[in-house]
């Protein structure tokens, strides 16, 4: 398979499924969700590029499939068990490209987004279930440090981790009662779809990019 018909595929499954998700076309709804992130995972292993990025968005399909079963009460926690493994593999991806290194400099970066997820949390607390309170607040705390983390290797990288902040704050703010975006599951999908594919873009632009510091 020629590399580039691996991002190509990506954008055509994402285009189909939020058609799909907007006309409510269960179960093949599901199944193109579940496309999403094999298809990046290919690309990046197809490109020679770090196998634990594959690894992480093999992650976030599992979370993907976890959150589509049913009853979805039941699948949530392992679903959101399966993205926080997918972003502690982001996380030490960024941070052998010297992420932590890069936020020092830069404390402003990580104190903004500190106190967004602090204030995302605060406001979510009393409508989440109890027993999703601190799950969802050490989620809150990963996904934050990917979405700051992602800075190091670029504009790319740094606006998929963004969107996937924002992504998962719609889903929190569902679950927490707080508001529903609509139509409802497309924002989200649109988010997230962006997210893992800017991620992928800037993890594999980065690795020929000389501007981007290598310290691990």
């Amino acid at each position: 398979m020629p590399l580039v018909a691996w991002p190509l595929a990506f954008v055509a499954a994402t285009v189909v499924h939020l058609v799909l998700n907007v006309a409510g076309a269960t179960p093949w709804d599901s199944v193109t969700k579940c496309l999403l992130a094999p298809l990046l995972a290919g690309w990046v292993l197809a490109a020679g590029g770090p196998r634990i990025v594959a690894l992480a968005l093999l992650l976030c399909v599992l979370g993907d499939l976890f959150l589509e079963l049913t009853p979805s009460d039941t699948w949530f926690l392992p679903g959101m068990a399966a993205f926080a493994l997918a972003h502690v593999c982001f996380v030490t991806f960024f941070a052998s490209r010297g992420a932590f290194g890069w936020l020092a400099d830069r404390p402003l970066v990580g104190a903004v987004y500190l106190a967004a997820a602090l204030g995302l949390v605060a406001w979510l607390w009393s409508g989440l279930e109890p027993d999703l309170r601190v799950p969802v607040a050490v989620y809150a705390v990963l996904l934050t440090t990917t979405a700051a983390c992602a800075w190091a290797l670029g504009p790319v990288t740094a606006a998929g981790g963004l969107l996937f902040l924002l992504s998962d704050a719609l889903i929190a703010l569902d679950v927490a009662g707080r508001w529903t975006p609509r139509p409802e599951g497309m924002w989200i999908m649109l988010t997230y779809a962006l997210a893992i594919g800017l991620i992928t873009a800037g993890v594999l632009g980065a690795r020929t990019d000389a501007r981007v510091p290598v310290r691990a």
